[in-house]
């Protein structure tokens, strides 16, 4: 039997990274609007302490849909052939993602306007995809949580046990 293929390259050379540009693209214009327009307004009516925290988590969604552009930016320079693979994960290595979603919460978070919170949930979606193409792009498989990885596991047993294989 030949040595296993990778797929997850091809797979973010494909229409599926052209989907998840776009989106992400289209989330960041989108809260840049909302903060310089209704975000302003929603802002003015919070207390202090939900002010502070609406302004520490608009900077932190600010702060990742920047590093997911960079991402993004240097991805579409490689899948259109500007820069290498080499060069981009260079560059890649120097983006550090910050406030991840276990960070989020805490007291007053509930106080936040939906549409930020909203913003803030579809920034955490956009990030995680964005880490699961980065796992496919390097070529590696994307972790499985233990529960899926033993119910593969366990089919892959019957399947070698019914087909009498070691």
């Amino acid at each position: 039997m030949g040595s296993a293929i990778s797929i997850g390259p091809r797979i973010v050379a494909s229409g599926g990274f052209d989907l998840l540009y776009r989106e992400g693209m289209a989330l960041i214009e989108e809260v840049a609007a909302y903060l310089d327009g209704d975000g302003r307004i929603d802002s003015r009516i919070l207390n202090r302490e939900a002010s502070f925290l609406y302004a520490t988590e608009s900077m932190r969604l600010t702060t990742r849909l920047m590093q997911l552009a960079s991402w993004l930016l240097l991805q579409r320079a490689v899948n259109e052939g500007e820069i290498t693979k080499e060069n981009a994960r260079s560059e890649k290595e120097k983006v550090k993602f910050s406030a991840t979603p276990s960070e989020r919460g805490g007291p007053g978070y509930e106080q936040l306007p939906d549409s930020l919170r909203g913003f803030i949930d579809k920034g955490d979606r956009l990030f995680d995809r964005v880490m699961q193409f980065d796992t496919l792009e390097r070529g590696k498989m994307p972790e499985l949580d233990a529960g899926v990885a033993n119910g593969i596991a366990d089919q892959l047993a019957r399947l070698k046990a019914a087909f009498g294989r070691a």
